[in-house]
């Protein structure tokens, strides 16, 4: 217990405050490509489930080429869902990278990270090639057009997913639901203490 607090804080203040800039800023690098659509409304959808229900089943195709159900993790792993609004945008470009240096963080809770957007399959291929190696599955919802977000109540009215966090336990039950400003990173201390409750029942 003392070797997991101790790997969880180490990462958290590696996280918040050694090189920051550098984390956060990891859309930099490509700046040049990146599309700032401004200041947007910070929520713009009704959720469709809650905490206590089954999440609704999908299957969704990744960038490796493989397709992934959420069945698949049944029984197995703690799944979190990160929905993004779109590929090639600030905040997305900064927050799925950030989550490279925390990989330890979801192994420790005996968790897998789903990234879902609407954008197509080549499109996230392109991006996700600028962003780097990620660990964790990249999934495309964008035929039929965010279905799977809509299942959620996650999709926005101009067809863009709602940034959210969603903790799916390995029964299959949601077991918490964060859907926040879409101009901002969701906080990583959040997250962290949201699997931390799971693990302790």
């Amino acid at each position: 217990m003392k070797r997991k607090l101790t790997i969880i804080l180490a990462l958290l203040i590696g996280f918040l405050f050694t090189d920051s800039a550098q984390i956060f800023a990891l859309s930099d690098s490509f700046h040049n490509s990146i599309y700032n659509p401004g200041l947007l409304k910070p929520l713009d959808s009704l959720l469709k489930v809650k905490v206590g229900e089954s999440a609704p089943e999908f299957t969704l195709p990744s960038v490796s080429g493989k397709k992934i159900n959420l069945n698949d993790f049944r029984g197995k792993k703690i799944v979190v869902l990160s929905f993004v609004p779109a590929a090639w945008t600030p905040v997305c470009s900064d927050q799925w990278p950030g989550y490279n240096i925390v990989e330890e963080l979801f192994k420790e809770h005996d968790a897998v990270l789903l990234g879902i957007t609407v954008d197509n399959i080549p499109t996230l291929f392109s991006w996700t090639q600028q962003m780097g190696n990620l660990w964790f599955p990249v999934l495309s919802d964008f035929w039929p057009h965010g279905e799977v977000a809509d299942s959620f109540g996650l999709l926005r009215s101009d067809g863009v997913a709602e940034r959210a966090l969603v903790i799916i336990d390995k029964e299959g039950i949601i077991r918490y639901l964060g859907v926040g400003d879409i101009n901002v990173r969701p906080p990583l201390e959040v997250l962290i203490g949201e699997l931390q409750k799971i693990n302790r029942k």
